[in-house]
């Protein structure tokens, strides 16, 4: 975790993630942890959400056998095989649901999670600025703030 200034000066905590060999890596969708949605078992939650850019149901599987989440990426940027129709509207809801299973079927997450207290969430990257900060904090978010709803959630559902 790291202090960062707001704009009247006060200390707030960020979590920063974004490499899977760096703190809170874990909470990349590139992380290897599987994660059962849909009644398919996905290698990464990375491998789940591109899959869901597609109505072709062969191509999904395909998606879903990718041997890495990198191949899964690449194979949801092709634009050869047609995006469904409501995509835009539905993308972050379809993230959402890769988020929360991830975060609730595995143990060792969802205690890391928990872990952040009451810490921004930032998918701190310039290779991102709809999912992540786009490296200077213009970015949406998108990621993080999911986390932050979700951590939310497991917060409120945990035995006080």
């Amino acid at each position: 975790m790291s202090l960062l200034g707001n704009s009247r000066g006060h200390a707030i905590n960020a979590v920063n993630f974004y490499h899977l060999n760096e703190p809170f890596g874990e909470f990349s969708n590139f992380a290897a942890f599987p994660i059962t949605l849909g009644g398919h078992r996905w290698p990464t939650s990375e491998h789940y959400f591109q899959a869901q850019k597609f109505e072709d149901e062969a191509y999904r599987d395909k998606v879903r056998a990718a041997k890495s989440p990198m191949i899964a990426a690449r194979l949801g940027r092709s634009r050869k095989v047609k995006l469904r129709r409501d995509w835009e509207s539905v993308k972050v809801g379809v993230m959402r649901d890769a988020v929360t299973a991830k975060f609730t079927q595995h143990d060792d997450l969802r205690a890391l999670l928990l872990s952040t207290g009451d810490a921004k969430l930032v998918e701190h990257t310039e290779n991102d600025d709809d999912w992540g900060d786009g490296g200077d904090g213009s970015g949406q978010n998108w990621l993080g703030r999911i986390l932050t709803q979700v951590r939310e959630e497991l917060r409120a559902a945990s035995p006080k």
